[in-house]
């Protein structure tokens, strides 16, 4: 199972953001957000672009897949 978890948790924290403001801007729940954070929940596609677009990340960043 891909865990992608530790990687939004990086992108949070080197923005400086809690869970709460992230949940926020995507318009998701903070309890969603925790969730793909502790890999509890996987997000679907949908949210997995928000994610990206809202970092300025590729998809491929998101899943470390960052040196393909």
């Amino acid at each position: 199972m891909l865990q992608i978890g530790s990687k939004l948790k990086k992108l949070r924290q080197e923005e400086r953001l809690t869970q709460e403001e992230v949940a926020k801007k995507l318009n998701i729940s903070r309890v969603n957000y925790t969730r793909y954070e502790t890999n509890a929940a996987r997000p679907d596609y949908e949210t997995l672009i928000l994610i990206a677009d809202f970092y300025q990340v590729s998809l491929d960043e998101i899943f470390g897949r960052d040196n393909y």
